[in-house]
């Protein structure tokens, strides 16, 4: 069986973090972007961080990338 390639798309916009078994997958917010006037410095703060993909789109976003 040849190896599954990378979604070129979803390696850009998801990492992997580091740790076991429970590993997780960082992306980006959305709403960041542009049009940042009307939109309150706290909430462009929290915006800033990275989001957690929840457990349900995991394993799609694991087989894009390659490693499942």
């Amino acid at each position: 069986m040849p190896k599954i390639k990378t979604k070129k798309s979803a390696a850009k916009r998801f990492k992997i973090t580091k740790g076991g078994k429970g590993n997780k997958i960082k992306c980006f917010h959305a709403y960041h972007s542009h049009l940042a006037t009307g939109k309150s410095s706290k909430r462009l703060r929290r915006l800033r961080k990275p989001n957690i993909v929840d457990k349900v789109s995991k394993d799609k976003i694991l087989h894009a990338l390659g490693k499942k």
